[in-house]
């Protein structure tokens, strides 16, 4: 339907199962192992893959990376042909799983590759077979770690799409906001609504002027009188405190003064008497 939201798949478990022959079959397996050189591996699969395009495309160019250093690791270590296949099928398989969200499933995807080399290394028919044997599991494991996931948000960066959120809030039982209308024609005449408005306020101005004061209530009256005379015995205690703090003050500059006074009209009597003598 047109418009209609792309549902985004959200991080899940996956069931592992055997994958021998899965990605690269037989033919292909021994076209790989007796290729002359490794650039004929890297033509090759990118012939196999669709690509062609990976000069031009990034994603393309580091997927054909992926797959040709996961047949050269192969290679290097004496891979069979049913391991070969099975090897690659495990990290094509562990990358789909990595890249099928744009959400951070890195738990689901490492324990679907774990259960992958548990069904290729255990002989329990038809769910596992002894495909590898405990040393390969152990560089098996040791590579992909070392290699995918240590650079797994790069490989995500990569291989997913940015998820962008546009949120909108609606109130259920709001009234939707009118659309403002234009402010006026090009004689500068207000428009029909803001005139209904401005007679309305016109009206509340003059019903709020033209309304008489409302007569007190005997309780209110009785209520003001005692609010008044609680401030007006508060303001006289105030105003007789302030008038003895202030006498008080005052009667302790007068003895400062008289002490000064004093103590300099007997020094000059004793100047006195010192010059007679």
């Amino acid at each position: 339907m047109p418009g209609e939201v792309p549902k985004i798949p959200q991080p899940r478990d996956h069931k592992a199962q055997v994958c021998i022959w899965a990605d690269i079959d037989v033919t292909q397996a021994e076209t790989l192992m007796n290729a002359t050189s490794m650039a004929d591996v890297r033509s090759i699969l990118a012939d196999q893959f669709k690509l062609e395009d990976h000069d031009e495309t990034s994603s393309s160019s580091v997927l054909l990376d992926l797959y040709y250093y996961t047949v050269q690791f192969a290679l290097d270590n004496g891979f069979n042909k049913e391991q070969l296949s099975a090897f690659f099928s495990i990290l094509k398989k562990t990358h789909e799983v990595c890249n099928e969200t744009p959400f951070g499933n890195l738990e689901q995807t490492y324990s679907y590759f774990k259960e992958m080399v548990l069904c290729h290394a255990v002989k329990r028919p038809p769910w596992s077979i002894n495909l590898f044997s405990p040393d390969q599991v152990k560089i098996i494991t040791e590579y992909i770690l070392n290699t995918y996931f240590r650079h797994y948000k790069l490989y995500k960066y990569v291989f997913t799409p940015m998820v962008r959120l546009d949120l909108s809030i609606s109130y259920a039982g709001m009234p939707e906001t009118p659309v403002p209308s234009e402010a006026g024609d090009v004689n500068g005449e207000q428009s029909v609504e803001g005139e209904q408005s401005e007679e309305q306020l016109n009206k509340e101005e003059e019903q709020q002027i033209e309304e008489p004061p409302r007569e007190e209530t005997p309780a209110q009256k009785e209520l003001r009188k005692l609010i008044t005379s609680q401030l007006n015995d508060e303001i006289s205690r105030l105003r007789k405190s302030l008038g003895e703090q202030i006498q008080l003050n005052d009667e302790v500059l007068q003895k400062k003064l008289a002490s000064v006074d004093g103590g300099g009209a007997k020094s000059g009597k004793n100047s006195g008497k010192a010059k007679k003598k």
